[in-house]
């Protein structure tokens, strides 16, 4: 088994764990763009022809599945890649674990990018999904940039400055870029009231990767021989994790994946 995943930065990461833990015994390929990050401040198009890029350098390995680890790559770029790649390659996107955090009926608060936040994208999917809940949108300016870089300073000013933001009712966060996933427990401290109940943080990671393992027919094995490869392709080019991802867990686990021959 093989799944690509791709990413301007390392914000793909989380998604990556995920899929190494469910399968140990799959073979990992991920894409990111040094050359072309960040994404964001991209124009739909601009941005659309890096991931198409981005995409087949891992599309040339050979994959079974490609997750898009990306909240705003899987926005604008989604439909072209799919047109691209499908069927034969299954392309699974990222979207805002919305809908599971409404469910639980509390107020909920959407940390998010400036650009996502207040977005058309994002306004639908909260009129979709929202169930009725009160919903704060959260702009995180700053955050995915110092969680790109493991920047300690400007990530405890850039979450604070969120949590400023975030109401003392909320008892729910969404993590609306994958890049906050790295720095869940952060976000959560932040935000957390000393008399108020445990803060529910939801992710996009957990889903993702079971949904491609889902289009591939497979299911987890946890228990899997460990014997999974790892290949790295930076602007399409074969090289290794960036240094700031093995401040995070998430990379630190990935470093003991053996390199792919």
């Amino acid at each position: 088994m093989k799944i690509a995943l791709m990413d301007s930065g390392i914000g793909l990461l989380a998604a990556t764990a995920v899929v190494r833990r469910l399968r140990p015994d799959a073979d990992l390929i991920l894409s990111l763009d040094p050359d072309g990050m960040p994404w964001g401040p991209r124009t739909p198009e601009d941005l659309t022809g890096r991931a198409l890029a981005v995409a087949e350098a891992a599309a040339a390995h050979r994959p079974d599945a490609l997750i898009v680890g990306c909240n705003t790559a899987t926005v604008h770029a989604l439909p072209a890649l799919r047109a691209r790649f499908e069927p034969t390659l299954p392309v699974v996107g990222t979207v805002p674990a919305i809908k599971p955090a409404a469910a639980g009926g509390g107020p909920v608060a959407i940390w998010a990018t400036p650009a996502t936040t207040g977005s058309a994208y994002q306004r639908d999917l909260i009129e979709k999904f929202g169930a009725g809940a009160k919903i704060t949108e959260v702009p995180c300016p700053g955050l995915a940039d110092a969680v790109e870089h493991a920047d300690e300073s400007a990530i405890d000013a850039a979450v604070a400055a969120a949590a400023a933001l975030t109401p003392d009712d909320v008892t729910t966060v969404v993590l609306g870029c994958t890049h906050y996933e790295l720095v869940a427990e952060r976000i959560r401290a932040a935000v957390q009231r000393p008399a108020g109940p445990r803060l529910v943080l939801h992710g996009s990671a957990g889903a993702v990767a079971a949904q491609a393992l889902r289009r591939i027919g497979a299911r987890p094995d946890p228990g899997a021989p460990a014997e999974g490869t790892l290949t790295v392709l930076l602007s399409g080019r074969e090289g290794t994790l960036p240094a700031p991802a093995l401040a995070y867990d998430e990379g630190r686990l990935l470093r003991a994946v053996t390199p792919a021959r």
